[in-house]
């Protein structure tokens, strides 16, 4: 076995590992920092596979931006772990048959899809005006299939998202139909002191009381 094969396997498993963690931890943080090691992980693999391009992609984006994203926002979200276990067991059944069905269509999609994969075909060499020989970009070819080929699922998924960012910020936003938060700045301009502050006069509720007499006026007062 050469180290490329045992680097795949130590990859896998600690890749295998960590997804097994994220979905048996029982503290929302262990699970992120689970998941973000199992996305680790398949970075590495992807390098094996000499697909540079969404390995890197696959480090930037989800370690660097979506798992910060989930790491605040469990952090900051007050999560009652007790609340959430209850009625665990009550829909563990429609759970179990829910996630089988999802297994069994991934198996059949995966089985499917392995046995109509054909031998692996070197990649032909591109060569210039000179004879010489240029670099295979992996970045390039993954570009120009998805905005040549794939270029309306790409469009499809891009309208997806934003139907989903959209739909994420009214969600937020539902609980506050009532408040405005857009500012006139004519109306900040003419605004005036009285408009902002009322004084109010009141009638004394107690009567004043009057200040202590200091020692010399109770000494002047005696020898009166």
């Amino acid at each position: 076995m050469d180290a490329k094969t045992g680097f795949f396997y130590l990859f896998a498993a600690v890749m295998l590992f960590a997804a097994f963690r994220v979905i048996t931890s029982r503290n929302p943080v262990h699970a992120v920092l689970n998941l973000i090691l199992a996305f680790s992980q398949a970075a590495g693999i992807w390098l094996l596979l000499k697909a540079e391009f969404l390995g890197i992609a696959l480090v930037v984006v989800y370690l660097g931006a979506v798992m910060v994203l989930f790491m605040f926002v469990v952090m900051m979200l007050d999560i009652r772990i007790d609340r959430v276990r209850q009625g665990f067991w009550k829909h563990f059944p429609v759970a179990a048959f829910v996630g089988a069905v999802v297994a069994l269509e991934m198996a059949l999609v995966l089985m499917a899809g392995f046995g109509s994969v054909d031998e692996v075909k070197p990649v032909a060499e591109l060569l210039n005006q000179q004879g010489e020989v240029l670099p295979y970009s992996n970045t390039q070819a993954l570009g120009r299939l998805l905005y040549t080929q794939y270029l309306y699922p790409v469009e499809i998924a891009a309208v997806l998202l934003l139907v989903a960012m959209i739909t994420a910020i009214a969600l937020t936003l539902r609980k506050r139909k009532d408040t405005n938060k857009a500012i006139n700045p004519a109306i900040q301009v003419r605004v005036r002191a009285a408009d902002r502050i009322s004084l109010v006069k009141m009638a004394a509720t107690k009567a004043p009381v009057a200040p202590a007499a200091t020692e010399g006026e109770t000494a002047v007062e005696e020898k009166k």
